[in-house]
């Protein structure tokens, strides 16, 4: 099956089963499901998360429990913005009163207690956690179909960032059994639902960089950094 029939068959499964949380409907986003709050938990009871300082997290809403939990952790949270246009959203809980943490872990609420970061000026990761429509056990992943989780991840590789691990978390129905791969797809090395946490045994391998072969002048002119990137390649080969 393609990715878009995947999308499609999870969203409606996520729909029909009443599974699906606000916002509504699931299709054409990151869905929220019910229990994100306890695969949240679960993710961040990981060794993978023991001692981290910095983590990007996706902004859609079933990561909202991930920001926040990192937050009262004493973490860092990285956000990116739309297509990159403002870089990173840096919420750092050192600057955020305790009883603002809710707020600051919310789409709507974060920009007040945030700090934007410039894409050349992000700091070194320890991890990542991104959002999901569908996984599979053995590490792969599809999103909402516009590929920046992809992109980011990618830049972040021509930035010179080394790789990190990247993790998801999801309800049980988005787990399916194959995802047609390519060689820019983001990686999974750790998969949290609320009954279970998935250890990849062998991730895919993590794009180098930037897949310059397959982005058309739209891609640029949809996310300036890549053309901005590209303009660079072109004067420093």
């Amino acid at each position: 099956m393609t990715k878009d029939v995947i999308r499609a068959l999870v969203w409606d499964r996520l729909r029909d089963d009443k599974l699906a949380r606000f916002p509504f409907p699931p299709h054409g986003r990151i869905p929220n499901f019910a229990g994100a709050r306890a695969a949240a938990e679960r993710l961040l009871a990981l060794p993978l998360f023991e001692g981290v300082t910095r983590v990007k997290v996706n902004p859609d809403a079933p990561q909202r429990y991930v920001r926040l939990l990192l937050l009262e952790r004493g973490v860092t949270v990285l956000m990116p913005t739309p297509r990159l246009r403002a870089g990173f959203l840096e919420l750092d809980p050192a600057r955020i009163p305790e009883d603002a943490r809710r707020e600051a872990a919310s789409l709507s609420g974060c920009k007040r207690w945030a700090r934007e970061v410039l894409v050349d000026e992000l700091p070194r990761l320890d991890a990542i956690v991104c959002g999901s429509v569908a996984v599979t056990r053995n590490g792969h992943r599809c999103g909402k179909g516009e590929g920046y989780s992809d992109l980011e991840y990618a830049i972040l590789r021509e930035l010179g960032h080394p790789p990190v691990p990247v993790a998801t978390i999801v309800h049980p129905v988005q787990i399916v059994d194959a995802i047609p791969a390519k060689p820019n797809d983001l990686p999974l090395a750790w998969i949290a639902t609320p009954d279970e946490a998935i250890e990849v045994a062998s991730p895919p391998a993590p794009p180098g960089g930037i897949g310059w072969d397959r982005l058309t002048e739209e891609d640029l002119d949809e996310m300036p950094v890549l053309r901005e990137f590209s303009s660079r390649k072109r004067a420093d080969p």
